[in-house]
């Protein structure tokens, strides 16, 4: 699994035209399932989601994590973090999982996550999303489950 966090002020998803999602301070969490991906990928990834150390203390260091920070999240999937763009002009998915297991897997996420006590709205997987974000930074940082397996 890939995930793109983006420590945010605010942040919302919109589905037709209507909110579907929104938190205040947090993380916009863009998150894309690759074929192999399981479980132990997601409870990696909200682990790592809830506890990193990418919040201002006192002294302006990042020190604090969204636990500390009492932070919500707001999880979105997003297939083309798979995309590859080596060969042609046209990104190319085959790493992505297949959609019933990337739902799945992008819904234990979320689980994992509220288990842990962390606020967590989601988009529509699937849907055609427009995502609206303030990034507090800006600070952006890329998780890759896979990297954790070696």
């Amino acid at each position: 699994m890939k995930a793109v966090l983006q420590r945010v002020t605010s942040a919302s998803v919109t589905v037709e035209g209507a909110i579907v999602g929104t938190v205040e301070r947090g993380l916009l969490v863009l998150l894309g399932v690759a074929k192999g991906d399981g479980e132990s990928d997601g409870r990696y990834l909200a682990e790592k989601i809830r506890t990193l150390r990418i919040f201002s203390d006192e002294q302006g260091k990042m020190n604090r994590s969204l636990v500390d920070v009492g932070g919500a999240v707001l999880l979105v999937s997003q297939f083309t973090l798979l995309g590859r763009t080596v060969n042609g002009r046209r990104p190319s998915f085959d790493e992505a999982a297949p959609p019933d297991e990337a739902k799945r897997l992008y819904e234990q996420v979320a689980a994992e996550l509220r288990a842990g006590g962390t606020v967590v709205e989601t988009g529509v997987f699937a849907a055609h999303m427009q995502v609206a974000l303030l990034n507090d930074g800006p600070v952006t940082f890329v998780l890759d489950s896979r990297e954790a397996r070696v």
